[in-house]
C-alpha cells in the first residue's frame, strides 16, 4: 500500500482530489519530517525539502507555483514594510520562511525573524513595528477578515518583480526506494490534468466538502476560481525549474544551503 501525504491547504486540492486511496493530510513541515524518516513514500511538500535533502525523485511537470501574486504567502503588516522591526514566522513551511529570509536579505533590511507568539496570535497582536508571515488557508482567512486593517507584502509578487521567474512552493517528492515511481508520477500528472479540466466541479465540491478550517462557507466560487486560475500555477516546466534553481542559488548565497543541487532527478 502506497503511503502518500499531502499538504492540507486549498492550494493542493487540484493535485490530490480524486486520489483513489488513503492520504495523510498535514502541514508541510510535518509531512517533510515523515517523508525524510521514510514514514511516507510520496508526499506533496515544500520545495525546500528537496533542496535540503536531494535524495528524492521529483514528479515532473507538477508543482504548486505562482507567476506573480500568490495571495496566500504574505507578510501582514501596518505601515511601510521598511519600518518593520520584526516578523513573526509561520514554521509550517520551510520554503516560505527561507523565501522571506532571502527577500529580506536582498532588500538589505534589518528585520528580526521570531517565532509566533501564540498568546498574541490575533490581528490585534500585530503591532505597528511587527509583521506576520502567513501561508496557506490561514493567510486566506486572515485576508478575508482583516483585509482592510493591514497591508500585505505578497512574496510571490515580489519574487516575480525581482527575478522575472515563477516561484515554486511545493513539489511531489518520491522516496528513492519506491518502486515504479514513473507509474506513480504518471498517475499524479493525470489526476492534476483531470482536476484542472473540471475545475468548476472541483470548486463546487471543495466548498461543500469542508476544509481544515471548517469555514469554507466564508469563501465564494468566484474567489476560488480566481485563486486557482490567476494566483496559482500547477506545472513544473522550464520556467518553474529556472525559478527553483534561482531560489536554490540564492539560498546558498545567503547561507541557508550548503550547495545548490541541479534539478535532474525527475520522473
Amino acid at each position: 500500500m502506497l503511503r502518500i501525504g499531502c499538504v492540507k491547504y486549498l492550494n493542493a486540492r487540484p493535485l490530490i482530489h480524486g486520489w483513489d486511496g488513503d492520504v495523510e493530510f498535514d502541514h508541510p513541515s510535518v509531512l517533510c519530517n515523515k517523508l525524510s524518516a521514510a514514514e511516507l513514500d510520496v508526499a506533496l511538500v515544500s520545495s525546500f525539502e528537496f533542496l535540503r535533502n536531494p535524495i528524492y525523485r521529483i514528479v515532473d511537470d507538477v508543482s504548486i507555483s505562482s507567476d506573480g501574486p500568490v495571495y496566500s504567502v504574505v507578510v501582514a503588516h501596518r505601515g511601510d514594510i521598511t519600518r518593520i522591526e520584526e516578523i513573526e514566522l509561520d514554521p509550517a513551511s520551510a520554503t516560505s520562511v527561507n523565501l522571506l529570509r532571502c527577500l529580506i536579505a536582498e532588500l538589505g533590511l534589518d528585520i528580526r525573524l521570531v517565532k509566533r507568539n501564540t498568546e498574541a496570535s490575533s490581528a490585534a497582536g500585530v503591532a505597528s513595528y511587527r509583521g506576520r508571515l502567513l501561508i496557506g488557508d490561514q493567510a486566506i482567512r486572515f485576508r478575508q477578515h482583516h483585509g482592510n486593517e493591514f497591508c500585505f507584502w505578497d512574496l510571490g509578487e515580489y519574487w516575480k518583480k525581482s527575478f522575472g521567474l515563477p516561484f515554486v512552493y511545493a513539489l511531489w517528492l518520491v522516496r528513492p526506494e519506491v518502486a515504479d515511481a514513473k507509474r506513480i508520477a504518471d498517475h499524479l500528472r493525470n489526476l492534476r490534468n483531470e482536476n484542472l479540466v473540471n475545475l468548476d466541479d472541483l470548486i463546487t465540491q471543495t466548498l461543500s466538502a469542508g476544509t481544515d478550517s471548517g469555514r469554507q462557507n466564508e469563501l465564494s466560487p468566484q474567489f476560488l476560481s480566481q485563486y486557482y486560475r490567476e494566483h496559482l500555477r500547477f506545472r513544473f516546466a522550464s520556467e518553474e525549474k529556472k525559478g527553483l534553481q534561482t531560489f536554490a542559488d540564492l539560498c546558498v548565497y545567503h547561507a541557508l544551503l550548503r550547495k545548490a543541487e541541479r534539478l535532474v532527478n525527475v520522473v
